[in-house]
C-alpha cells in the first residue's frame, strides 16, 4: 500500500505540495491526474526518496522509501525512461541492475520477455515506445509488490497502450499496487478503478473513478471542471 499524509513541500518561498494526502490499494490501480505544475512529480519524488518533504509522511508498505531494504524488491518505479546508456543493449542494462540488486540474472530474460523486448538490440536503436518499455522491465525486475509509473503512455503505439492497460490490470488482479500518472485522460479511465486529482499543489478529488466522474460526461469533462477557473 502507498500512504500519503498531508505532504507539504517548499522551493524556496514557493509551496509546491499542500497537504497532500491519498492511498493507493493493493489491488487496485490508482491513476494520479493533475496539470503541468500541479505538483505530480514532487509528489512521487518526495515518496520515492529523490526529494525530502517539509512536512508530512510518504510511506510504501508502511516505511519511508529510504528505510527500504531492498526497494526494487518492494517497488517498481518509472520516472524519466529506462535511464539506460545509449551504447548497452536492453538486456545488458537490466543484467547490471539486477546484479547490483542481487537478483538472479534468469529474471531478465523473464522480465524482456513480459514486456515484449526479447531480442531487442542496443539502446541507442530504440524508439519512445520501446524506451519505456525497458524502463517498466527495469521496474519489474525485483517482481516487486508496488508499481509508481509516471507518464509511461508516452510513445507508445495503439499496440503499446492495450498492452500496457492489460499488464496493469493484471498486476493489480494479482493484488499489487500500481500508482499511474498520465494525462491521457481516456486510458486512464479505462484502466484505473481509484482516481486522485492534484491542483496547484492541492488534493482537489479522490475516489473511485465512478465517484470522481459523477454527474459529468466524461472522465476529461470531469478533470477540467476541477482544474479550471470558473
Amino acid at each position: 500500500m502507498i500512504e500519503i499524509d498531508d505532504l507539504t513541500k517548499r522551493h524556496g518561498r514557493r509551496t509546491v505540495l499542500h497537504d497532500v494526502g491519498f492511498t493507493a490499494r493493493p489491488g487496485r490501480v490508482t491513476g494520479f491526474l493533475g496539470p503541468n505544475g500541479a505538483g505530480k512529480s514532487s509528489t512521487l519524488r518526495v515518496l520515492l526518496g529523490l526529494d525530502r518533504a517539509d512536512a508530512g509522511t510518504a510511506l510504501i508498505g508502511g516505511t519511508p522509501y529510504r528505510r527500504l531494504r531492498r526497494p526494487l524488491h518492494t517497488v517498481g518505479a518509472v520516472l524519466d525512461g529506462s535511464g539506460a546508456h545509449r551504447s548497452r543493449t536492453g538486456r545488458a542494462h537490466l543484467a547490471w541492475v539486477a546484479r547490483s540488486n542481487g537478483i538472479p540474472r534468469p529474471r531478465v530474460a523473464e522480465v524482456l520477455e513480459q514486456v515484449g523486448l526479447t531480442g531487442a538490440g542496443r539502446v541507442r536503436s530504440y524508439s519512445t515506445g520501446m524506451g519505456q518499455r525497458l524502463g517498466i522491465a527495469t521496474a519489474l525486475l525485483g517482481d516487486p509488490a508496488v508499481l509508481v509509473l509516471d507518464e509511461p503512455l508516452n510513445g507508445l503505439d495503439p499496440e503499446g497502450i492495450r498492452w500496457l492497460r492489460r499488464f496493469l490490470r493484471a498486476r493489480a488482479a494479482e493484488g499489487r499496487t500500481v500508482l499511474l500518472s498520465s494525462h491521457v485522460m481516456a486510458e486512464v479511465a479505462a484502466t484505473a478503478d481509484d482516481l486522485v486529482v492534484i491542483h496547484a499543489g492541492r488534493v482537489v478529488a479522490r475516489g473511485t473513478v465512478e465517484q470522481v466522474t459523477a454527474g459529468h460526461a466524461s472522465l476529461e469533462d470531469a478533470f477540467f471542471a476541477l482544474v479550471e477557473p470558473c
